[in-house]
């Protein structure tokens, strides 16, 4: 009786797999334009998504804060 191949555990392929290809190397991209410096490599991640899928960028500054008078 001859046997069945064994399937090998499949890895994510297809669209999502190239998205996130896409977005590692424009982040790795944003990396290397920066002078190669390390310590914003979620900063270049969320850019390079952004850029990628047309999302608008979202600073990660201070909060708009409202001054009551008291």
């Amino acid at each position: 009786m001859a046997k069945e191949p064994i399937m090998k555990q499949q890895v994510a392929t297809g669209p999502t797999q190239n998205l996130e290809e896409r977005i590692r190397c424009r982040a790795y991209e944003l990396y290397e334009q920066r002078g190669r410096k390390h310590g914003q490599d979620f900063e270049d991640w969320l850019r390079a998504r952004a850029e990628i899928t047309g999302q608008k960028v979202r600073t990660m500054g201070a909060p708009n804060k409202t001054h009551e008078k008291t």
